[in-house]
C-alpha cells in the first residue's frame, strides 16, 4: 500500500491516500466516484454512471478474470480509480484496454501516475504485453500522464465522441511491453 500526504489544500485534519487493489469493499464508493467523474460530462464514455447493479457486475468480473485494477483511498471512500480489462479472445488475450478517473478535487497532485503505475506494473506481471487506451484530444492532462507513464499515440478517431451537441476527437493510444524489453 503506497500512502501520500494530504492532496486537498483545505483539509484540516491529516489525511493520506492509499493506493490499494479494487476489492469487493470498494464497489459502491467506486460507484460514486465514477458517477461524480460521469457527469461531468468529458473525460468518460459514461455521462452518468451504470446502475450500481451493473458497476458491482463489473467490478466482480474484473476480479474473477483477475483483471488488475487499484483505487485510491481516503477516509474509506474512493477518489480515484485505473483498472485494465484483458480482452476475451484468446487471440487478443495478451493486450487490455485502460479506465481511469479521479475525483476533481483530488487532480493535479501526482495522484494519477501512482495509480497507472500500479496497475500497468501489475498488468505486466500478469502477463499484459500491451495496454491500449482511448483519451478524449482535448483532455491535455491526460494526455500528459499517459505521454509521461510511455504510452504512444497511435492514431486519432475523429467525431469519436458526441457530447451535448458537440464532436470530439479520441486518440488511440498504447504502450507495449515488447517494446520496452532490452533485446
Amino acid at each position: 500500500m503506497a500512502l501520500v500526504k494530504p492532496l486537498v489544500e483545505d483539509s484540516t485534519d491529516i489525511e493520506t491516500v492509499a493506493i490499494v487493489p479494487l476489492a469487493i469493499g470498494h464497489i459502491e464508493s467506486f460507484h460514486h466516484a465514477l458517477d461524480i467523474v460521469s457527469r461531468e460530462r468529458k473525460y468518460l464514455s459514461f455521462l452518468e454512471a451504470p446502475p450500481l447493479d451493473q458497476a458491482r457486475t463489473f467490478v466482480l468480473d474484473r476480479l474473477g478474470r483477475g483483471d488488475p485494477g487499484y483505487v485510491a483511498i481516503v477516509r474509506d471512500e474512493v477518489v480515484g480509480w485505473c483498472d485494465i480489462t484483458r480482452h476475451d479472445r484468446p487471440i487478443h488475450a495478451h493486450r487490455g484496454t485502460l479506465g481511469m478517473g479521479i475525483l476533481p478535487a483530488y487532480r493535479g497532485h501526482g495522484l494519477g501516475l501512482k495509480l497507472i503505475n500500479a496497475t500497468v506494473a501489475q498488468a505486466r506481471r500478469d502477463g499484459f504485453v500491451r495496454v491500449e487506451l482511448f483519451v478524449h484530444s482535448d483532455n491535455a492532462r491526460a494526455i500528459a500522464l499517459y505521454d509521461k507513464v510511455g504510452f504512444v499515440r497511435e492514431g486519432l478517431q475523429r467525431d469519436a465522441v458526441y457530447i451535448d451537441g458537440e464532436y470530439r476527437d479520441a486518440i488511440a493510444m498504447a504502450i507495449v511491453e515488447r517494446e520496452n524489453v532490452a533485446g
